[in-house]
């Protein structure tokens, strides 16, 4: 089975004075996160969607999913955890107690507050997924990237030839993903950024899907104009 994981934990400390989560501002008609989410919710190759929130949002979160999807037992929306990856063993725990967990389950896991991802992004996912167990959406690093260990004086300057810059989705086996993190130290999960890391962590082979430019996170509050320019709709947040 595969399942789809929109990830919804965040605050958005960066978008300002904003006391909105910022997966919940508009962007056009609706709030960033039912965009992201219908992306998923369409793609009939997932068994389900489940949505990841703070404690405090869960319920506004379902209300607003019926108000713009429709009554639908195909999206749960959960609490997340404490920090990302705990936020994705909780998906797997649900996966696992409603549904089991073997060999073929993959989850594609991805930010709430990138609302543009393709179809095409998803469906390069799931087969990566599916084929190698782990993988990680990118784009080619396009500007030059600066090393500075002390945040003063550049370090080195690495070839930007062989940089790329991390999206999501980062899709998984399940199975194996929740045996690699339960195989972590606790000085280990505290150094982590992502799933992705788990695996390297691992040794473990982490295959590249590629992104698109327009597949952008939105985090600043310049991001949010931009993505209302993306859509063609009106910015109510201003």
């Amino acid at each position: 089975m595969t399942f789809a994981v929109v990830l919804a934990g965040g605050i958005g400390s960066r978008m300002g004075n904003s006391e909105t989560p910022k997966q919940y501002l508009m962007l056009g008609k609706q709030p960033i996160i039912i965009h992201t989410i219908e992306k998923f919710f369409v793609c009939p190759e997932f068994e389900h969607v489940i949505v990841l929130t703070p404690k405090a949002w869960v319920a506004h979160t379902e209300n607003m999913i019926k108000k713009s999807l429709g009554k639908t037992d195909r999206i749960t929306v959960i609490e997340g955890g404490s920090t990302r990856n705990e936020t994705l063993m909780n998906a797997i725990r649900f996966i696992e107690k409603n549904y089991g967990l073997d060999d073929d389950t993959i989850i594609v896991t991805h930010d709430a507050v990138r609302p543009f991802v393709t179809h095409r992004i998803i469906e390069e996912n799931i087969e990566a997924a599916k084929k190698y167990g782990a993988t990680d959406t990118v784009v080619p690093a396009t500007d030059t990237i600066v090393e500075s260990k002390d945040g003063e004086v550049i370090s080195q300057i690495p070839n930007r030839a062989t940089l790329f810059q991390g999206q999501t989705p980062q899709s998984f086996n399940a199975k194996k993903l929740k045996e690699l993190y339960e195989s972590l130290t606790d000085e280990e999960k505290e150094i982590l950024t992502d799933a992705c890391k788990i695996f390297a962590m691992k040794g473990e082979k982490v295959y590249l899907v590629e992104g698109e430019v327009s597949n952008m996170k939105i985090t600043y509050p310049f991001d949010l104009k931009v993505a209302a320019t993306m859509l063609g709709g009106d910015l109510t947040n201003d």
